[in-house]
This record gives structure tokens, C-alpha cells and sequence, in this order.
């Protein structure tokens, strides 16, 4: 886990504010507080963070917009929303316009402490990755990576990315499959139901 990564604590009410930066504090991260959206805002045109969390209901500027500022200047900048429960229907918004998470007031500190450092490990493999991917050679079709060592063959050895992040960072990739690819193999499995080139499983 990241112990020195950097986190902007944004939110008008001194208690959460506080009690957030005391929690961040004593796992070894570096924190910075913002009471108000204006004061985030201006924080952010002087330092980019590793992360922020953000009230979403605030006087003036409010998380959305806070949100919005920090994923234009970075656009792998993690951002947590804090949201009321009767804030669900904004927090989901938040999502839809990048946010990487919320948190329900009032937050479990161990929840809170285990997605954030979980998300900190993820930022820091996908920049290892970027950075390694800016100096291979990588295939434009199977995106297999060209890596320094030869094969038992003597050949060129070309690994998938998996294997490459694997043996140059010592962690794994997680797969999953994203919305959008989820809905394009649905879609290819609904036509070929359509065209009877295979046949649903009756129940």
C-alpha cells in the first residue's frame, strides 16, 4: 500500500474533515484539507493529488463540481464522493461522471481505509503499466509485449501483458468485463439466438 501517497480531504463540516485527516494521518498518508469546493479548487491548480474525497452536498462549489475540475486536469485522478443517504440518486450521477467510488455518511473506517488503499495500489499498476507500455514495442493486434529476453529458441519473446506486468511489478492483473463490452457479447449472443446458431437452454 502506498504509505506517502498524497490525499485532499474536501468537505465544510470540521468534524468529518477532521475526523477523515486524524484516519489518513495515522496510516501514514499525507493529507491536506479544503473546507469549502472554492478552497479545492484552488488547491487543485497548484498540486495534483493520488486522491480526493469530496462531500457532495456543499455550500457553494459542491462535489460534483469538484469532481468535474480534478478529472479535467488528470483523468486518472480517483475520486470518492461522501454522500447522505438521501443523496443516493446525485452519487450515482457523481459515478456516471467518473467518480471511482462513494462513501455513505456516516463511513466505516475500516471499509473507507480498504478502498482507498485498494484503489491507490490500482493507480500505481496502471501508471507502471503506462510507463512500461510507452517504451515497448508492443503488437498493434494481439497486444503482446516484446520483451527484452529471448525465447528457448534463441527468437524474440513476445508475452502478454498479464505475464509482462506479472514478472516486471510482481502483481497480477484482475479481469473483469466492462459495460460495454458486457453489452456487445449479450448483443452477439442475442443474434445468434435470432439467426438459430444456437438455441437458448430451456429451463
Amino acid at each position: 500500500m502506498p504509505q506517502q501517497a498524497s490525499i485532499l480531504i474536501v468537505d465544510d463540516e470540521e468534524l468529518i474533515r477532521e475526523s477523515l485527516r486524524l484516519d489518513f494521518q495515522d496510516m501514514g498518508y499525507n493529507t491536506t484539507i479544503a473546507s469549502s469546493g472554492e478552497e479545492a479548487c484552488t488547491l487543485l491548480n497548484e498540486k495534483e493529488y493520488d486522491l480526493i474525497i469530496t462531500d457532495l452536498i456543499m455550500r457553494g462549489i459542491g462535489g460534483l463540481e469538484v469532481l468535474r475540475q480534478a478529472k479535467g486536469k488528470h483523468a486518472d485522478q480517483i475520486v470518492f464522493i461522501l454522500t447522505g443517504y438521501g443523496e443516493l440518486n446525485s452519487a450515482i450521477e457523481a459515478l456516471r461522471l467518473g467518480a471511482d467510488d462513494y462513501l455513505l455518511k456516516p463511513y466505516n473506517h475500516d471499509e473507507l481505509m480498504l478502498r482507498v488503499a485498494k484503489s491507490l495500489t490500482g493507480r500505481t499498476l496502471r501508471q507502471k503499466v503506462q510507463f512500461y507500455e510507452s517504451m515497448l514495442s508492443i503488437c498493434s493486434e494481439c497486444k503482446k509485449v516484446r520483451d527484452n529476453d529471448l525465447d528457448e529458441k534463441g527468437e524474440e519473446r513476445w508475452i502478454s501483458i498479464e505475464q509482462f506486468v506479472s514478472e516486471t511489478t510482481g502483481s497480477d492483473l484482475s479481469h473483469s468485463i466492462c459495460p460495454d463490452c458486457y453489452r456487445r457479447k449479450m448483443d452477439e449472443l442475442s443474434e445468434m439466438i435470432r439467426r438459430g446458431q444456437i438455441r437458448p437452454r430451456s429451463s
